[in-house]
């Protein structure tokens, strides 16, 4: 059997009681040991250094209500009870020094007694398993009673271990579940580790009020996220505040410095009066900036001390601004090397990118293609009011070649909404038929048609090796180049021979664009594994 060890705090009120009358009272600490149920064998009394004498008085009733209990007082220096950081570091070193032997004794934690401020410490200490047990909390007997054994009132036991309550296990897992379809827009996104990255990122964002750096290439996403961030967190009441979205690409010179920090009346040509400026705009709020990568080195210096004081100068001012906001920013560069170049700060780097997060383009996520195409038509639905759909072929064939090798997504979902705004926008009596799907199909061909890059080298080099690419003709070299970007691209073999011979297959009988493209391989002494990306 394990033994039972109660640790609690001496209340200096409501354990107090030096004459014989204060058996008539209820205290805590003595009441615990009352109970015939709840043995316990010993009771660290944490005693703070002024309540000496009252702990001899406390420990003393203890042994005569209940001899079976060794009564040990803790001096513990707690300072100003009412004083969080205090309270919590006394308590912890507590904790930390305590020999706890969970294998032989069972910990009850009393909240009865102590400030209010004590007893939440001792809830998160135990929350945190830094004291191993469950608590206990204490309750006066109704009515006025005259015996010793009638004061002892009752008590209520608290384990904080969620794996023990399903249902409360099950909750918490459904609010994250909830937060994270929130974050997804309600889309039912079925690539893993976009899965994976947005459940991160809601851990992340309703943990902390650190900065969010959000990377990836541009129309990935990232602004409709960092909206939905502000938004899950403003109904968590986590921010009271605004949503403030900066495009800094378009902030140059004063006009950025006065957008983001402000300015004073007459601070430059043109500043005819006082102006916030946006980072006061999103006091208490959240402010997302878009392409940071693209600010000054001045505007960084300033954003720099604003994120980490709270404080910065407007234009033109002599008495500093303040704004408590909580910091998003986005960028399809690689900050690193904007750092390595001279173009960004590495402090501010070192400042923004403790959360760092890269959205994949829609390329790289294609099974989240279908599920973002019913979203999009729903958003023109709202937008207009109409309502669209398409017609099975006509679905099957738009899918096939967004899925496909065809599909490079350049501007990732500006593309995609702008194929569905269109195509909705053609289509008669709300249906989308055939012929609207290929005539969009060749617009999105057209616009992403690009000839052989100038890193056709790189490719080559890559994969055959500088001296075997350097002994082919410039002709091989260019078309060699363009097949195995496609192949590295596609998901098959056909689906790659697919996409090269995409008009030739269709004056065949009979198509093997698989066997067609093998050979073309073959001739370079190449197969279809050597070609695909590591």
């Amino acid at each position: 059997m394990k033994q039972n060890v109660l640790i609690g705090i001496l209340g200096p009120k409501l354990d107090a009681g030096k004459s014989a009358d204060r058996w008539n009272n209820w205290r805590p600490s003595v009441a615990l040991c009352q109970h015939e149920d709840l043995l316990f064998h010993r009771f660290e009394l944490l005693v703070q250094p002024r309540f000496k004498g009252l702990a001899r008085v406390v420990a003393d009733d203890i042994r005569s209500v209940s001899p079976e209990t060794e009564v040990r007082p803790q001096p513990v220096a707690m300072g100003d009870p009412w004083v969080l950081e205090s309270v919590y570091s006394a308590l912890h070193d507590f904790a930390r020094q305590y020999p706890f032997d969970v294998e032989h004794e069972n910990y009850f934690i009393h909240i009865t007694t102590g400030t209010h401020v004590a007893q939440i410490c001792l809830f998160l200490l135990t929350e945190s398993r830094d004291l191993p047990g469950v608590l206990i909390q204490a309750s006066p007997p109704k009515g006025k009673h005259g015996r010793r054994s009638a004061v002892a009132g009752s008590y209520v036991v608290v384990d904080l271990d969620l794996s023990k309550y399903d249902r409360i296990a099950q909750r918490f897992r459904q609010e994250m579940d909830d937060d994270i379809s929130f974050l997804k827009s309600g889309i039912e996104t079925r690539n893993p580790q976009f899965n994976r990255l947005i459940e991160r990122i809601e851990q992340v964002a309703m943990r902390s009020e650190e900065p969010i750096l959000l990377t990836g290439p541009t129309g990935a996403g990232k602004s409709r996220l960092a909206r939905r961030i502000f938004e899950l967190k403003k109904t968590r009441r986590q921010v009271e505040g605004d949503f403030v979205e900066v495009n800094c690409a378009t902030l140059r010179g004063d006009a950025a410095m006065s957008a983001l920090f402000g300015h004073r009346k007459g601070a430059f040509t043109g500043a005819l009066q006082d102006r916030h400026g946006l980072l006061r705009a999103a006091d208490r709020g959240m402010v997302f900036l878009d392409e940071v990568g693209e600010l000054g080195l001045d505007e960084q210096a300033m954003l720099l001390r604003a994120i980490e004081e709270k404080r910065f100068l407007p234009m033109g001012s002599d008495k500093e601004s303040e704004s408590r906001f909580q910091l998003i920013c986005g960028t399809n560069r690689d900050l690193q090397q904007h750092v390595d170049s001279g173009g960004f700060r590495e402090d501010l780097l070192s400042r923004i990118n403790l959360w760092t997060f890269r959205l994949p383009g829609l390329k790289d996520r294609r099974e989240d293609i279908a599920p973002n195409l019913a979203y999009e038509l729903d958003r023109f639905a709202e937008r207009t009011g109409q309502r669209v759909t398409f017609n099975k072929e006509a679905r099957d064939r738009f899918l096939a070649f967004a899925t496909g090798s065809e599909g490079t997504w350049s501007a990732n979902f500006r593309d995609l909404n702008g194929a569905v705004t269109r195509m909705a926008t053609l289509a008669q009596s709300g249906r989308i038929n055939e012929l609207v799907v290929a005539e969009e199909l060749e617009r999105l061909r057209a616009a992403w048609h690009k000839a052989v890059p100038d890193t056709t080298a790189a490719i080559l080099d890559e994969i055959l090796g500088e001296k075997r690419a350097a002994q082919l003709d410039l002709f091989d070299r260019a078309q060699l180049a363009q097949v195995l970007a496609v192949c590295q691209g596609a998901k098959s073999l056909s689906d790659a021979g697919r996409a090269l011979f995409n008009v030739s297959r269709t004056k065949k009988k009979s198509a093997n664009d698989s066997d067609r493209l093998r050979k073309y391989l073959a001739k370079f002494g190449l197969s279809f594994a050597d070609v695909r990306p590591t």
